[in-house]
């Protein structure tokens, strides 16, 4: 089992940048699959990014793509997700998760998830 921790969220206004990083302890994260996920109020969680564990294949939802950039540093058992345009409709709470397989942009695909860090576009 993965601990996973989020950290980076805040107040900013729309147009601006935000950069989260998601921590993980207990075990290496190298083989694993990692994503980002969020959910706003009153609405289902939804896939936000994934990375697969070489970093060489990614996948974003179409609403952030060109917008938000998923990477991780195996070395530092860290992944980050780099959250530029910020519009309010980006307002969640964005969960940091790892897997060990199946289609990135599925939840079921991932195991182990962290406690989220709330994030908030004000228009």
């Amino acid at each position: 089992q993965v601990q996973l921790v989020e950290s980076g969220g805040g107040l900013v206004q729309a147009g601006g940048s935000l950069r989260l990083s998601c921590a993980a302890s207990g075990r290496t994260i190298s083989s694993f699959t990692m994503g980002w996920f969020r959910q706003a109020p009153g609405k289902e969680r939804e896939f936000v990014a994934g990375i697969l564990w070489s970093g060489l294949i990614t996948l974003y939802a179409d609403s952030v793509k060109g917008r938000f950039t998923i990477s991780r540093d195996n070395t530092k058992n860290t992944v980050h997700l780099q959250m530029n345009s910020l519009k309010p409709e980006d307002t969640a709470v964005y969960y940091c998760a790892a897997g060990g397989g199946g289609r990135l942009g599925s939840s079921s695909s991932y195991a182990d998830w962290g406690q989220g860090t709330q994030v908030t576009v004000s228009s």
